[in-house]
């Protein structure tokens, strides 16, 4: 099996390369690369992201992934993390930039002023400790108990079309999605690879999933 990250020049990746080669047996590989021939050739492909969306679109564009990382989104296990999940989408608020379309809808930013259910008012980027909150069965969820914690960092979160499209919500001001499951495609906002435990655990499950 050969896992490839796809390195656009922005994201951690390292730590996400890292963190699946923890859960992926001997015999297969993890790589980090910028080349559409890898991409192509992997069995399964991971879109990490960090920083700024319009920052991200530009490096993604100018560096020629689109086709190969669209017809892997097609035809392979996808998993998109953070930034990598926002770009996915047709449009992001962040820079005003559009996004690749593959899932319909949009990338909105949280509103200055929210509260959270004590009263106290919640900081934009949501930074931290979440509960993430299934809304339908999946693979990736194996092994994981409802309501298990991840590690979050965004000011920006995803507003599919089709609510059907939503595998899990989180609470933060508002009820957003959290991740996106559509047909071999899963993506999450938050950042599995920091999320100790349940992170390693959705991850492993990533690499076991025959979708």
């Amino acid at each position: 099996m050969k896992i490839v990250v796809v390195d656009y020049g922005m994201g951690n990746l390292r730590s996400v390369a890292k963190a699946i080669e923890k859960v992926t047996p001997a015999s297969a590989s993890v790589l980090i690369s910028s080349e559409a021939a890898q991409i192509h050739a992997a069995d399964r492909v991971v879109v990490p992201g960090q920083g700024a969306m319009h920052d991200c679109m530009r490096e993604f564009m100018g560096r020629g992934l689109r086709e190969a990382v669209h017809q892997a989104a097609q035809s392979k296990p996808f998993l998109g993390v953070c930034v990598g999940m926002q770009m996915l989408f047709d449009h992001s608020e962040e820079g005003d930039t559009l996004g690749l379309g593959f899932i319909p809808g949009q990338v909105k930013r949280f509103a200055d002023g929210m509260s959270g259910p004590d009263g106290l008012r919640l900081k934009v980027p949501h930074m931290g400790w979440n509960r993430v909150d299934p809304t339908r069965a999946h693979p990736l969820w194996a092994g994981i108990e409802p309501g298990a914690r991840f590690y979050f960092v965004h000011s920006y979160y995803c507003q599919p079309d089709d609510g059907s499209a939503s595998a899990a919500t989180t609470d933060y001001g508002l009820r957003f999605t959290s991740a996106v499951a559509q047909a071999n495609i899963f993506s999450v906002q938050f950042h599995p690879e920091k999320s100790a435990a349940a992170g390693l655990q959705l991850l492993s499950n990533f690499v076991n999933w025959q979708p």
